[in-house]
């Protein structure tokens, strides 16, 4: 049953999906939680994916890549995005800790968040209109359920940076336990084997540039602010989903 609110506790935090928990809220959920970030993924992922398949059954060219990723933005409140504009926002703009901060805590766009997100929505969809339809599905729940799952890792890796009086989330110092880091990865790993099956050397070119862009948002992060931020979470989020599907488009393409 406490995996079962897990789970629910991660789709109400990351989605729009009508979920309530029917246990007390403790300090400690949002940690248990993350790590059915990537069970998440692929939830969003399946949606895009289904969007996708049905788009192409009408329309050629961006338009079922872009039909699929607007998919993803409307089912998760366009939480990562948002994430994405105030960490480009804060990281660039702020000249101290404090200042980016503050700046982050802002809900005006400024030119780093409209670019980065000029970027990673045109990347997305650039890299998923290269793909046939027969992989397009692979490959979107791979990376959705690959970049939730690296912001499991930043998240746990990173120590809170943010004033935790000042946020309406709860985040906890406590990482994952051993259980919760295997259950992630498991999941990661069974989310990934449809994209394996159909271009191993794909999956590699994404996971490794995956990788790479999560180690610079996460090194960025620490270094100009300390730690991560619920904003950071969704830049993690956003640059591993780019990088992914770009990698997986490499080898489609």
């Amino acid at each position: 049953m406490r995996e079962t609110e897990a789970f629910r506790d991660a789709l109400r935090f990351m989605t729009v999906l009508p979920v309530k928990s029917s246990e007390a809220i403790d300090a400690n959920w949002l940690t248990r939680a993350s790590r059915y970030f990537p069970a998440v993924g692929v939830v969003v992922g399946l949606v895009a994916a289904i969007v996708f398949a049905v788009a192409s059954r009408y329309w050629g060219g961006f338009v079922p890549a872009l039909l699929a990723v607007t998919a993803t933005a409307l089912i998760t409140g366009a939480l990562h995005e948002d994430g994405l504009a105030d960490t480009a926002d804060g990281l660039g703009g702020g000249r101290s800790r404090e200042v980016r901060l503050a700046i982050m805590k802002d809900s005006r766009l400024g030119t780093y968040g409209a670019l980065a997100l000029i970027f990673s929505v045109g990347l997305r969809i650039a890299a998923l209109a290269l793909m046939p339809p027969s992989y397009a599905w692979a490959a979107l729940v791979a990376a959705h359920a690959g970049a939730r799952a690296a912001a499991t890792w930043a998240m746990n890796m990173l120590p809170y940076a943010g004033d935790p009086a000042a946020t309406r989330i709860s985040y906890s110092e406590t990482a994952l336990d051993r259980s919760g880091a295997m259950t992630a990865l498991l999941i990661t790993l069974v989310a990934l084997l449809p994209a394996l099956a159909k271009a191993p050397s794909s999956l590699v070119a994404g996971l490794v540039l995956a990788a790479l862009s999560t180690l610079a948002v996460v090194a960025l992060a620490r270094r100009l602010i300390g730690g991560y931020t619920g904003d950071v979470l969704g830049a993690v989020e956003q640059a591993g989903e780019v990088a992914f599907l770009l990698g997986l488009a490499a080898g489609a393409h």
